[in-house]
């Protein structure tokens, strides 16, 4: 979601270490080496074995934060007395005293180009796909170890002068420093380090540059933790589940990523035999990404043979369906749950399309918790409040993924747009500028709306200028004062985001900390705080499916691009169903390797999935030593105890045996097919209107003000008088 990514402030961090071992003493300074005293230092007895050139132009050299070794007569190093009394925070310190000395960006800049030319050298060995800090725009190359005396030891290099000489400031703090203190290091504690940055146009702005003190950090905390393990003679713990992509094939880590990449190439003869039906009988196809594996293998292969058939997130489902209907398709099949069959069917009736046929995967009901929730008493006494109010106006956001029931009744109550996890945040701040004291109700999902109540709290410690690039019609004073006029739903929950807690979040700080990281907006905030965290840093995105993959191609081209051998490794925080569209587009990308000079470059995909969201079964011979994973499926197996799925276990209930029956039934057969057909809402409200037309006008605003920027004006009208729609 970008507008929730601009609102995050950026902090910039980093770490890293040597090791006491000929490789780290190779080169590392001259065999006479000239001591000279730190003229600006806090502490004048720190000393330097490096020789420092002046650099012309600029104030002498302060080398206070570097940690000083003096050699002895037996050619080994001791620290000197300060030095072995300078902790890693004051060290730290003392480098952020040195660079803010420096006012002038261009100083800066020399002073950091003066610090690369200390580092000693990288061995053209030890640069390796698995020794780069990813998420760089220039290659950094990081070597860790412990040394005897259990002190972390480090060498770093990058092909940028200017990265090198951020890598070279964070040596001089960090080298010789216990495992301990670098990791209680935090990304905080290097926020008064931004005053490096190359670009300061705004307070807290972070360049890609900067990004490398946090990322080396990531890296430097992740490889530190594993030596750890390692010493202690202790295992670091299972890894995640994954899918290695590359030029050569695809590669399965784990049970639950062999379940998904058993269908990732499908059978040509279930793929011709669809096309066949489809282009036979003129059908469309609109599928959500969270299909089951199996279906979504299929449809990726034959949508190259037919192009009615479309892939997305719900917002363009029923948008794809009035395309496929212009283009004379006579029937449209969803695969998705519910609510998404219902908006497809209103949408073709609105568009003029009434004669086009819409059909579910299921003779049952395909449900789902958010729209449960929302189709709560709970929900409607939630609403209550707002209705009640005359003091001030009120409008209802409700999230897309709810039934057309449920916006209609509560469009009757309070005035009602939709919104999706790509526009929510643009969506409110929108209506709050251009209402005057209104009160805004978010719902259903708990989730999402604390997390947009975080990202408003934190955007109260931006910088106007920061502010005015999320929404140019506010300032830190307009945030401040429509946090209380802030309402969101305490009650209702995605079954699969819900997954995403502290015990999957835990294990990706031990064991991802340096992974991109991907989060939908409807994770619970543990997760959300983490991928924003990462997003600052240009490692994460948080917002729709789409975003998620848009995210994922983007980070993959610009690896591409750059022509080097690369390794990217994306945590996929939302549905698993989601690893089909992924891997369909990454392949593609990787297909036009070629073209750049034979650079190897692989994308892992990795599966959070907690440990109580899997199914272990035993095999028929009983034996108990013996288990397989199983992924979410229509019956519930796949979710754990406390509601988390690994997969929907709704959305599996499309399969593609109910596609091919729905295609092969059409269009004689249709008496078998009563229970699948998208009905139309015949009921009315409780003011006798239409529910189809009451339910449809939350998401023609919703289109209104994606096209414009602007809530409609007959929606401000609703909004400015009391009593619900009927009242206006």
């Amino acid at each position: 979601m970008d507008s929730a990514a601009l609102t995050m402030r950026a902090v910039s961090s980093s770490f890293f270490s040597n090791p006491a071992n000929p490789k780290f003493s190779h080169n590392r300074k001259p065999a006479s080496p000239s001591i000279i005293r730190c003229v600006n230092s806090q502490n004048p007895h720190l000393n330097s074995p490096y020789h420092l050139k002046p650099i012309s132009g600029t104030p002498p050299f302060s080398c206070s934060a570097v940690t000083s070794h003096r050699p002895n007569t037996s050619g080994s190093d001791n620290l000197t007395a300060a030095a072995t009394n300078t902790t890693t925070k004051a060290k730290l310190q003392l480098l952020i005293q040195e660079f803010q000395s420096l006012t002038d960006p261009v100083e800066r800049v020399k002073r950091l180009l003066h610090y690369a030319e200390l580092l000693p050298p990288f061995e053209d060995s030890l640069k390796s796909t698995e020794k780069r800090v990813p998420g760089c725009t220039a290659q950094v190359w990081l070597h860790v170890e412990l040394d005897s005396g259990n002190k972390v030891r480090f060498l770093a290099d990058s092909d940028s002068e200017i990265t090198k000489g951020f890598c070279a400031c964070l040596v001089t703090v960090l080298d010789g420093a216990t495992p301990d203190e670098v990791l209680a290091l935090r990304t905080d504690d290097l926020v008064a380090l931004n005053v490096v940055g190359l670009n300061e146009r705004r307070v807290g702005y972070s360049s890609s540059r900067v990004n490398t003190w946090h990322n080396v950090l990531m890296s430097m905390q992740k490889r530190i933790k594993s030596l750890v393990a390692e010493r202690e003679g202790r295992p670091r713990g299972e890894m995640f589940p994954s899918l290695i992509v590359s030029a050569d094939g695809i590669e399965a880590k784990g049970s639950y990523a062999e379940a998904q990449a058993r269908f990732l190439l499908p059978d040509e003869v279930k793929i011709q035999e669809l096309v066949n039906l489809l282009d036979e009988k003129k059908i469309g196809v609109v599928a959500h990404f969270y299909m089951d594996p199996e279906v979504q293998g299929v449809l990726t292969a034959a949508r190259k043979l037919w192009p009615h058939i479309h892939i997305s997130d719900s917002l363009v489902m029923a948008d794809s369906a009035v395309k496929m209907a212009e283009s004379g398709c006579k029937y449209i099949t969803v695969l998705g749950v519910d609510f998404m069959s219902e908006n497809v069917r209103a949408i073709l009736d609105q568009a003029g399309y009434p004669e086009v046929g819409v059909y579910r995967m299921s003779d049952e009901r395909i449900g789902c918790s958010l729209a449960d929730a929302a189709a709560s008493p709970a929900y409607m006494d939630y609403l209550a409040a707002a209705s009640a109010s005359v003091s001030s106006p009120s409008l209802h956001v409700v999230y897309i993924n709810t039934s057309l029931e449920t916006k209609a009744y509560t469009h009757e109550v309070v005035p009602t747009i939709t919104c999706t996890s790509s526009n929510v945040v643009q969506t409110i701040l929108q209506a709050f500028s251009e209402v005057p004291n209104l009160n805004v109700f978010y719902g259903p999902d708990t989730y999402m709306g604390a997390n947009i109540m975080e990202l408003f709290r934190q955007m109260t410690v931006m910088s106007d200028e920061e502010i005015a690039n999320v929404h140019p019609k506010h300032d830190r004073n307009s945030i401040k004062s429509l946090i209380p006029r802030l309402h969101y739903f305490q009650d209702g929950t995605c079954i699969v985001h819900h997954l995403f807690g502290h015990e999957v979040v835990g294990k990706l700080n031990e064991m991802y900390c340096d992974a991109f990281l991907t989060a939908h907006f409807e994770v619970p905030g543990e997760m959300f705080s983490l991928a924003m965290e990462a997003k600052r840093r240009g490692m994460g995105v948080v917002g729709s499916t789409q975003n998620i993959l848009d995210f994922i191609k983007e980070r993959v081209k610009g690896a591409l691009d750059r022509n080097v051998d690369d390794h990217l490794q994306f945590v996929l925080g939302t549905e698993s169903g989601m690893v089909t569209s992924i891997v369909s587009e990454v392949r593609k990308l990787l297909g036009s390797v070629e073209a750049h000079e034979g650079a190897k470059v692989s994308v892992e995909i990795v599966f959070p999935v907690s440990s109580e969201s899997i199914t272990q079964t035993t095999s028929e011979t009983g034996d108990f030593s013996k288990f397989s994973v199983i992924p979410g499926v229509a019956s519930g197996e796949g979710c754990s105890l406390h509601g988390g799925c690994a997969s929907c276990p709704y959305m599996k209930m499309n399969s593609l045996g109910s596609l091919l029956k729905v295609c092969r039934s059409l269009p004689h057969d249709k008496e078998n097919l009563s229970a699948y057909e998208a009905g139309r809402f015949s009921l009315q409200t409780p003011s006798g209107k239409l529910i189809a037309d009451v339910g449809c006008e939350p998401i023609l605003h919703m289109r209104h003000f994606q096209a414009t920027k602007r809530l409609p004006e007959k929606l401000i009208q609703q909004i400015l008088h009391s009593g619900g729609i009927n009242g206006r």
